[in-house]
């Protein structure tokens, strides 16, 4: 199976506004801490998916963000996920409850601290690293363990 879908890491006062993953059943990221975003809908671009999704999920209106690089998730288990990955520094609204999870700002430097997927952790090393567009390869063995990555097309080693 391929999956189409968009991150959003939103930057504030020197912190990320994270979605801890608590209230889907059967979820992928259950208990997991990640952006906000989702899946495309028919005809969607990447920025259309990410507005709407930012905007479903948190109530915010997006009006400064840039896309930073595609992700390939091979899960090991049949799901190939591209996934587009954004950062946004500007919005507008108001903070809404999630029907995922739970929203909460997080300071960049505690990120790491947090229960999030090993790859996770090489995007975010990236996104601080490089304003340069990059495609990161992660593949996982259907039991969420990352056993390989690569950056641009070249091994990784993580």
């Amino acid at each position: 199976m391929i999956g189409l879908s968009t991150l959003c890491y939103i930057e504030k006062d020197g912190k990320y506004l994270m979605l801890h993953r608590i209230k889907k059943k059967n979820d992928v990221n259950q208990d997991k801490w990640i952006g906000v975003g989702g899946h495309f809908e028919e005809n969607e671009s990447p920025e259309e998916c990410l507005l709407r999704e930012v905007y479903e999920e948190t109530g915010y209106t997006l009006t400064s963000y840039q896309y930073r690089g595609i992700v390939t998730f091979i899960s090991g288990d049949g799901v190939t996920e591209y996934m587009s990955l954004f950062t946004a520094d500007e919005f507008t609204g108001k903070q809404i409850s999630c029907n995922e999870g739970e929203l909460v700002w997080i300071e960049k430097e505690k990120v790491f601290d947090l229960n999030i997927w090993e790859g996770d952790k090489i995007f975010f090393r990236l996104l601080n690293e490089t304003k340069e567009f990059f495609s990161l390869k992660l593949v996982y063995d259907g039991k969420g363990n990352l056993t390989q990555a690569s950056l641009n097309g070249k091994p990784y080693q993580f």
